[in-house]
């Protein structure tokens, strides 16, 4: 009894190769973007407190 077509496995992996790749990617943006945030934070924060020492 025949069992049927070859599964198409080659392309199943290059597919999520390529799917991991991508989320890896946005996962990194998305880590960058945060620590860009935090520093301006930081900075601003930075900025009202001499702001402050300078008013007293």
């Amino acid at each position: 009894m025949p069992k049927g077509p070859e599964k198409n496995t080659k392309n199943k992996a290059l597919h999520t190769k390529l799917l991991n790749r991508k989320k890896a990617k946005l996962q990194e943006e998305k880590k960058e973007k945060a620590l860009r945030l935090k520093a301006l934070v930081a900075k601003i924060n930075q900025q009202k407190n001499t702001d402050e020492s300078d008013n007293k």
